[in-house]
């Protein structure tokens, strides 16, 4: 019976090794926090430009604000992303880019660089309503497709986005994107942070 648990222990100690060489770790719960509160923010100061568009008729310039607007919120969380995860990986004395940064990375932006190029052709098209739909849909296609890197909590996270962005294609297309990147990575955030972190 002695040996049995202790090759139970070893088996369990050799998963554990593995897990930690093919899963990257230093993720952190603030990394979703910080992403949620600069889509809100994004979201918040969309809305106001629309109302504004509402309101005089002036239109000359809209799409290089959106676009922009965009870009900084994607700039900002990946910029905090990257900041708390480092911080947290040193905190666990864990190495930051290994093979497996490289492939959660790959497995990340291909989806995300294809929803982007896709929102350039839907606003080009005059589909712009849809835009709020792929970006929720292709980044969640990008979390499914990166979540065999990390923790298994982010496949739920994908799977709402995905979602979210299904719902957001039929109607109030940006209350959706402000729920699905703003609210639901603050919550997300949050879970993982109380689980992993604190």
């Amino acid at each position: 019976m002695e040996k049995l648990d202790d090759h139970l222990k070893d088996l369990s100690e050799i998963r554990a090794m593995m897990e930690k060489s093919s899963k990257f770790l230093s993720l952190s719960g603030l990394s979703g926090v910080s992403a949620g509160i600069f889509a809100l923010l994004g979201a918040f100061f969309a809305l106001q430009k629309f109302k504004e568009v509402k309101i005089t008729g002036f239109t000359e310039g809209l799409p290089f604000f959106y676009i922009s607007l965009s870009l900084a919120v994607l700039l900002l969380a990946l910029g905090f992303g990257i900041y708390f995860s480092v911080r947290n990986a040193r905190r666990k004395n864990l190495p930051v880019w290994t093979n497996t940064t490289k492939y959660l990375l790959i497995s990340l932006f291909i989806p995300l660089a294809a929803g982007g190029l896709f929102s350039i052709v839907l606003w080009y098209r005059g589909m712009p309503e849809l835009i709020f739909s792929s970006t929720l849909i292709f980044y969640g296609l990008a979390l499914l497709n990166a979540s065999k890197y990390v923790m298994n909590e982010i496949q739920y996270l994908a799977i709402i986005e995905i979602i979210l962005g299904l719902i957001a294609g039929i109607t109030f297309g940006l209350i959706f994107w402000t729920i699905g990147f703003g609210l639901m990575h603050i919550i997300y955030g949050i879970y993982m942070y109380l689980k992993y972190e604190k």
